[in-house]
């Protein structure tokens, strides 16, 4: 059955691929999606080396002059989608979106880099700048004050867009009126699996302010009512600082500047600890307050360096999890009750965040419970395929089938190494 498995991953992975870049999945997301493109990447190496390199090159195709570099890149029309570039207008070329994703690339160049040697070096040359570029826009411009910890302007930027830690913040956020035919997600997947019509007609509320401001990134980061220092984004940024030093020592350049933005980083997050409730919650920067809402994204801290008290204390929230799901690792904890085991982030289980706690569990010298949540992804995976997302109880496949980052890292753990590697400095 694996073997089988094996090949229907890769065979997914050719059908989404549209020649450079790959498409998350067909009809729901037709486009190049920053943070699936890290994941696909990882995939794609076991395959073929250069193109997980060709995958990150064409991404930055993207990227604004600025630094900045869009969550999404349209480079073909596709009319099924929305809201397509008409919608985000950002006069791009090629057109792109006009808000972020979690900038987890450098973690992907190095290991690709360690993998390929100096081939892969040669490689990780040309992106080198660009990643750079990314990293100094998102220090600069959305930390303004320098505290170290960079905010999110869009429930779309953390990449885990209906989380109930959004609920609170997105409360100030108008409704932009959206007709329910406007949404093609549900033509593709049921509703009770998708964000909610109330959720939609505020994230595009904050597409129109943006646009009306002109992304300009001054202005949208003082005039959205939706600012927050998410601790998923946050731990992804540092992971990836981390690894952006250690590219600039094996490229020869200066690795000062992103192991500042790292050092600084790991002194702010103890900003988002919740001692009480054992693990990181997100802040919500226009009130000043943490958000009293519990995820899977307090755990993404694990990639970093904690004190070792510090990672004792969020093994035992994370074991509690564990007794909670049949499957790891669920969104929010089952006995939350904003719990929702079908609908998005607000309860099932996600092939990149098993990977990427996995990562952060193997750093900490977890292995067990690393190949816990690997031995649960595979397992979801032979019962149900490679689909979007899993209900955490039940195993069920739900969102959209034949997913591209979900096959690329069962590609990635099926026929590479047991568990990811430790950490960036490994």
């Amino acid at each position: 059955m694996l073997r089988d498995r094996v090949q229907e991953a890769v065979d997914v992975l050719r059908a989404n691929d549209r020649g450079g870049y790959t498409v998350p999945t067909q009809g729901l997301y037709p486009f190049q999606w920053l943070w699936d493109s890290g994941f696909v990447a990882l995939g794609w190496a076991v395959l073929e080396e250069k193109r997980a390199f060709d995958e990150l090159e064409t991404l930055f195709r993207g990227q604004w002059e600025n630094g900045f570099l869009p969550h999404i890149v349209f480079h073909r029309d596709d009319p099924g989608y929305f809201p397509g570039p008409e919608v985000w207008g950002t006069g791009r070329e090629p057109r792109s979106s006009g808000i972020t994703q979690p900038p987890f690339l450098a973690p992907v160049v190095l290991h690709l880099v360690r993998a390929s040697g100096e081939k892969g070096l040669a490689w990780a040359r040309k992106l080198y700048p660009r990643l750079l570029a990314l990293h100094r826009f998102l220090h600069l411009h959305r930390d303004s004050e320098g505290t170290g910890l960079v905010a999110v302007l869009h429930p779309w930027e953390t990449g885990m867009d209906n989380s109930p830690a959004w609920d609170l913040p997105l409360k100030r956020v108008p409704r932009h009126p959206l007709p329910s035919e406007a949404r093609r997600d549900t033509k593709h997947v049921p509703p009770e699996e998708r964000p909610q019509l109330k959720d939609y007609e505020r994230y595009l509320y904050l597409v129109s302010l943006f646009r009306r401001l002109g992304y300009d990134p001054g202005f949208c980061y003082r005039e959205s009512p939706f600012r927050v220092v998410d601790v998923g984004f946050n731990a992804l940024l540092l992971f990836a600082d981390e690894a952006l030093a250690e590219l600039a020592q094996l490229l020869g350049e200066n690795p000062s500047e992103p192991r500042g933005w790292w050092q600084k980083g790991l002194s702010a997050l103890e900003a988002l600890w919740e001692e009480e409730a054992g693990l990181y919650r997100s802040l919500d920067l226009c009130s000043g307050r943490r958000i009293p809402r519990d995820t899977s994204a307090g755990f993404l801290p694990l990639l970093l360096p904690l004190p070792r008290p510090r990672v004792e204390r969020l093994m035992a929230t994370f074991r509690a999890w564990m007794g909670e799901a049949r499957y790891l690792f669920p969104s929010v904890l089952p006995s939350a009750p904003y719990f929702e085991a079908k609908r998005y982030w607000r309860g099932p289980v996600w092939a990149p965040v098993n990977w990427l706690l996995a990562w952060g569990l193997v750093r900490h010298g977890f292995p067990k419970e690393a190949a816990r949540l690997r031995e649960d992804f595979l397992a979801l995976v032979e019962r149900s395929g490679f689909r979007e997302y899993y209900h955490p109880l039940t195993g069920e496949g739900l969102g959209g089938q034949g997913f591209s980052w979900t096959a690329a890292l069962y590609l990635a753990w099926a026929r590479g190494q047991s568990s990811p590697p430790v950490g960036p400095s490994a």
